[in-house]
């Protein structure tokens, strides 16, 4: 007999992430184990928002019990927006009613989480709602520093992917630019070149102020003056990994100036980075740079991102998901005072134990948006990344001789490369 009333839905919005399959499996198992009954819907609000009940599919323990090992997910997945009118919160709202749901799961990242905290506010504890933190951009502010679900087993297939590159760039002696996911924070991009340890990685996070805009030309004196320091040393190959996210605090006007640059947005209101081809305006960009040096210099892009999406999970994400999946049920149908006085919440797990963390905690007071976790170029573990990179550096200008090597090099003066990459190591000329 169900001692619950109403029935559980689970949907799935944004991008897809390793583990998805795996919170599914086990919110389902758990929630039947409890007597209640479970409705997937398809393609996360894509339908709520028209009010449509028909896409949806009765979920049972036989249907999701292995389905742990698989990638992507097999309630399919959307951006769909329901944040943009009160017309459209107030259809969601309804339709969930209609469908007898008194519990949500929602699985996604940061806009997902910020419309299920609306969603929540508008349903006025009619419908109780956790949201379980999926990502690859592990940018969402999880307590004790936990990853989202899905980054470990992204990091880990990109590293496969990237040392491969790293191997072919060494064979055929040239450089590789690998563009990896990742919309705000550069979590991604430094894991994936960390562990690999490519000769370079660049992320938005360390170009401070946060909120200044990036020019193509910082990014490309970067990776000019990575490629110049590393000839120096006698080598003529590499690998670079730029995150994507830094199209995002590109200048609009500098990209519209750029031959074949689309600006499109989202549902929610973002540039739509697939548009933009970070890899391809940075490898003109350099190609054109040596080019006026009478030198023919070839940077081979690559594009890292979908690729991790959908792949099947590590163990890690599946153990991890497992824990998600049930303690998102265990929040749900909690006896607790101290959960039942919260109609909805982001479910967490630290230190092995259950956190939900309630929506208000999450969202930014100046903006009512999500929390972003970035990366903090000030720790010990960002600080052993940028050791390991080859960079221009302060004493490669304060030492005479390899100034004159690395001057040599771009057939320049000395006077003239100090002047071009010496605002990058603090030097002011």
């Amino acid at each position: 007999m169900n001692k619950y009333e109403g029935k559980l839905g689970i949907l799935v919005g944004g991008g897809p992430a390793p583990g998805i399959n795996g919170v599914i499996s086990a919110a389902t198992i758990e929630a039947r184990t409890q007597g209640l009954e479970v409705t997937g819907i398809y393609d996360g609000f894509r339908w709520l928002v028209k009010g449509d009940v028909s896409h949806i599919i009765p979920l049972e323990i036989r249907n999701v019990s292995r389905i742990h090992f698989t990638g992507g997910s097999i309630l399919r997945t959307s951006r769909e927006n329901p944040t943009k009118s009160e017309k459209n919160l107030e259809m969601v709202v309804n339709t969930l009613k209609k469908l007898q749901i008194k519990y949500l799961i929602a699985i996604g990242g940061d806009d997902t989480a910020f419309a299920a905290s609306q969603i929540c506010k508008k349903a006025n504890g009619e419908i109780r709602i956790a949201h379980v933190p999926k990502t690859i951009d592990n940018d969402l502010p999880l307590p004790g520093y936990m990853p989202t679900f899905g980054f470990e087993t992204a990091r880990h297939v990109g590293v496969s992917l990237v040392h491969n590159l790293m191997e072919d760039s060494r064979t055929t002696n040239r450089w590789y630019l690998v563009v990896a996911m990742g919309r705000k924070a550069g979590h991604l991009a430094l894991g994936i070149g960390k562990s690999a340890g490519v000769t370079n990685i660049i992320i938005g996070e360390e170009f401070v102020p946060l909120e200044r805009k990036i020019t193509i030309k910082e990014v490309c004196d970067i990776l000019e003056g990575s490629i110049l320091r590393r000839r120096s040393m006698g080598i003529e190959h590499g690998v670079a990994v730029v995150a994507e996210g830094i199209a995002e605090r590109l200048d609009v006007e500098e990209l519209k100036d750029i031959e074949g640059v689309r600006i499109d947005y989202d549902d929610y209101g973002h540039i739509r980075l697939s548009e933009i081809d970070l890899g391809k305006i940075l490898k003109y960009e350099l190609e054109r740079r040596f080019a006026q040096r009478g030198e023919k210099f070839r940077v081979v892009e690559s594009n890292i991102g979908y690729e991790l999406r959908s792949a099947p999970p590590i163990p890690f994400d599946c153990e991890y998901v497992r824990d998600l999946g049930f303690s998102a049920v265990k929040f749900l149908l909690s006896d607790d005072p101290q959960w039942r006085a919260l109609n909805g919440a982001m479910v967490c797990v630290e230190k092995g134990k259950m956190l939900p963390i309630p929506f208000d905690e999450l969202l930014d007071p100046n903006t009512g948006k999500m929390n972003v976790r970035l990366v903090d170029i000030n720790t010990d573990s960002y600080a052993v990344a940028r050791e390991y990179m080859i960079r221009l550096e302060r004493e490669d200008f304060e030492y005479p001789d390899q100034l004159e090597r690395l001057a040599a090099i771009a057939k320049m003066t000395p006077e003239e490369f100090k002047k071009r990459f010496g605002y990058l190591v603090g030097i002011n000329t």
